[in-house]
């Protein structure tokens, strides 16, 4: 037997690929990560999958018709197969034909998803180089994961960079923090992956040895499983979307004791004359109290008033999950977590302050020198045109139509041509029946993917792509301790093709390939992304090899730094001499800017509004469950859903939804049942597991399952599959930030067996 082993790495970690006589058997983790994720089993199922795409594939009636092609058959449609370069041309006379006749604003190039962790073989990077090169289209700005955050915590704290991970780090928590509160959680299963790979998983054993100290942590979710067992976290019950409730509550008991540190908020912070006055009632005339957020949040009173006295005189560190923000009104939670920690007077110090995404994804807090990772540049896009990330349906279905962003009105764009490259919208976007409707809309949609997924089968043109295991790149995350050399070890499977490649070609029917190369092949833009890391590193004083020992040896490793990395040490040391980026230069708990926007749904400062749909609202009467989807525990988004690892978790059949023993009685439902789970906006399946570490009134599912309304059949209104996203709202979370609310919703559940016997 005669086994080959090479280096590569994915988002889930980085890994040894096993290959016996040109085939894949295994991925054996890298030795550094003591805690491997088990998705990279799921590696070989992927690649061999019966649902790979073979070979280029357009659909009948386009193919016959091109612009006058009935939009609503996609999906509904069978392909016919075709050569690459008839597949080539076509796509390339369509770039023509739409630019010609539309200009940029025709064209979406707005791809998303973390596709691979190669970086040069990066289809979001891609699909942008490639059209901005041509002269530009319509982006996306933001991301699904902190789109609210990321345009909104600019205004408070000057930057949004502490969302990518730069946070204080997890060893300066464990030395000093006395308290960690962490709102959302810090749930393992999140920390498997990280956008660009991952040398080595960080979370467990972080929390094992906060652990190990004794230290308080306090989980604020309507999930007991936020925090793992071994850590002890006392579990506070809340209500969904009801955080900065509790958060104001927690503002009026440290100002009500006399305990908020004035001279940190008249040092460091503009604003808390205005907040302090919301938290009292006297510019409301409602006090905050532990009473006013208990009938609220579903929290007692006694426990919020409790809460706070935990935190006083503490060094405290407070941090909320990426999920609190993507809810209507997901901004105020972070700001208002932002005005205790100031009002603790605790931003700055070792161990203590605030942060975002400490047990959202791996690398958050992890020590490493700051220098960035491997990344193709994309290029500027000369038409400046762009909408926000979660906007795609308003604009494919209201061309034209105004709307509010960054205290600004603009116009969505009439989207003629829609190339998607490595991504699968109809995992990661909201109120999925409308993104069906909207995607029937542009004369052609041009999908390149790995398998199948429910964007490939919606699309028009359809070219394979290979695996990252069938080709060579370059991969690594800014906030991992390693960059990695990707080799190929398996050759392309049936026609598929490398990214960099398709795009190439492309370029070169268009009379651009120089622009889009460099005159750069695969391997010798791997070899200038390398060298492009190690002059970065040389700035910092580290020297690393030259490419071909790096090459050779499978890794390179970025030092950790001489010390811990505190965010915000040195404003807190002298603000006058270090400000932030905010128009005041300081902590904005009240933002002039903001106000002046005079925007309906966003005040000033923090506060507490009703959020469209929550367990407190009148429509709870009709839909009395909230629906929280949460990251899976097996898959990345919908990345590996068709292999068999994933389908034998299914329950039923169908993607699991954990609901209180409560409620499951009060319906007649049982553990293992297949149920149906409705609201006004649409209808899945799901297979039920009963938790009772659920706050009643909660069900709980994963994203990711591959949407299927019953492709190639009469459409059906109920997807098959359990994707929540058949039911959440298609709204903004605000008009400032326009970020996606794809987490929650109100929903109904009932047995679907006895259903179809009452039928």
């Amino acid at each position: 037997m005669t086994l080959k082993k090479v280096p590569h790495l994915a988002h889930w970690g980085a890994f040894t690929a096993v290959t016996e006589r040109g085939r894949l058997i295994d991925c054996e983790p890298f030795f550094a990560d003591s805690n491997p994720s088990p998705m990279l089993q799921s590696i070989p199922q992927l690649v061999y999958s019966a649902k790979r795409i073979r070979q280029p594939m357009v659909r009948r009636s386009w193919l016959k018709k091109r612009e006058n092609s009935d939009g609503s058959l996609r999906g509904r449609e069978d392909f016919v197969a075709v050569p690459w370069d008839t597949a080539l041309d076509l796509i390339a006379d369509e770039n023509r034909r739409v630019r010609d006749r539309y200009g940029a604003s025709g064209i979406f190039t707005g791809s998303y998803g973390w596709s691979s962790a190669g970086r040069v073989n990066h289809a979001r990077s891609l699909v942008r180089r490639f059209y901005f090169s041509g002269g530009g289209g319509v982006d996306q700005q933001g991301n699904y994961s902190w789109g609210a955050a990321q345009f909104f915590l600019p205004y408070v704290i000057g930057s949004y960079m502490p969302l990518t991970g730069r946070v204080t780090d997890w060893p300066g928590v464990i030395a000093h923090a006395e308290v960690v509160l962490a709102f959302g959680g810090l749930a393992l299963k999140n920390a498997q992956v990280a956008s660009g790979g991952a040398g080595e998983h960080t979370l467990q054993p972080a929390l094992k040895q906060l652990a190990a100290k004794g230290t308080r942590v306090i989980n604020v979710s309507p999930m007991r499983d936020d925090c793992p067992d071994f850590l002890h976290a006392e579990w506070i019950a809340i209500r969904p979307n009801t955080d900065v409730a509790l958060m104001l509550a927690l503002g009026y008991e440290i100002e009500r004791l006399g305990a908020a540190d004035s001279d940190f908020l008249h040092s460091h912070c503009v604003g808390y004359p205005q907040l302090r006055a919301y938290l009292l009632g006297e510019s409301d005339g409602v006090a905050k109290t532990p009473a006013w957020a208990s009938a609220i949040a579903g929290v007692p009173a006694a426990r919020i008033a409790e809460l706070a006295r935990q935190l006083i005189g503490k060094r405290s560190f407070i941090t909320c999950s990426y999920a609190v923000q993507r809810a209507h009104r997901g901004e105020q939670p972070y700001w208002m977590m932002i005005a205790l920690s100031a009002m603790l007077g605790q931003p700055g110090l070792p161990g203590a302050g605030f942060s975002f995404g400490h047990g959202s994804m791996n690398g958050v807090g992890n020590p490493r020198i700051d220098t960035p990772a491997p990344q193709l540049p994309t290029g500027a896009n000369p038409a400046g045109l762009a909408i926000p990330v979660a906007r795609i349906c308003d604009m494919l279905l209201h061309p034209g139509a105004e709307y509010r962003f960054q205290g600004e009105t603009q116009r969505y764009p009439e989207i003629h041509l829609m190339h998607w490259a490595g991504g699968n919208p109809f995992h990661h976007h909201q109120q999925l029946n409308r993104l069906a409707e909207g995607w029937q809309r542009p004369d052609t949609v041009i999908v390149q993917d790995i398998v199948w997924t429910p964007a490939a089968q919606m699309a028009d043109i359809v070219l394979p792509v290979t695996t990252t295991l069938e080709r060579n790149d370059i991969g690594g995350s800014s906030r991992d301790r390693f960059v990695f050399a990707m080799h190929q070890a398996i050759a392309p499977q049936h026609q598929a093709r490398n990214d960099f490649d398709i795009f190439a070609d492309l370029a070169e029917r268009l009379g651009y390939r120089h622009r889009f190369t460099e005159n750069r092949n695969e391997m010798q833009w791997i070899a200038h992304l390398y060298q492009q890391c190690a002059a970065a590193q040389q700035s910092k004083g580290v020297e690393w090899p030259d490419f071909e020992t790096f090459w050779q040896r499978g890794y390179v490793e970025v030092p950790a730094g001489d010390s811990d990395y505190v965010y915000m040490a040195d404003f807190r040391a002298d603000a006058q001499a270090n400000p932030i980026a905010t128009a005041s230069g300081k902590i904005e708990l009240f933002s002039q800017t903001i106000a002046d926007y005079q925007l309906e749904d966003m005040a000033g400062h923090p506060e507490w509004r009703a959020p469209q749909e929550w367990l407190g609202s009148e429509l709870a009467r009709q839909f009395p469950l909230h629906l929280i989807s949460i990251q899976p525990a097996d898959r990345l988004h919908s990345q590996l859903d068709a292999t068999e690892n994933v389908q034998n978790r299914k329950t039923a059949g169908h993607e699991t939804l954990w609901m209180h023993p409560d409620d499951a009685a009060a319906r007649g439902i049982r553990h293992g049942d297949e149920i149906e789970v409705y609201n006004q906006r649409g209808r899945m399946l799901s297979g039920v597991q009963l938790n009772d570490g659920l706050t009643p009134g909660v069900v709980v599912t994963s994203t990711g399952a591959w949407f299927d309304p019953g492709f190639g059949e009469p459409w059906q209104p109920r997807d098959r599959a359990g994707n929540p996203n058949v039911l959440t709202l298609d709204i903004g979370t605000s008009s400032l930030t326009q970020g996606p609310n794809a987490m929650s919703c109100l929903v109904e559940v009932r047995a679907w067996q006895s259903l179809q016997n009452d039928r």
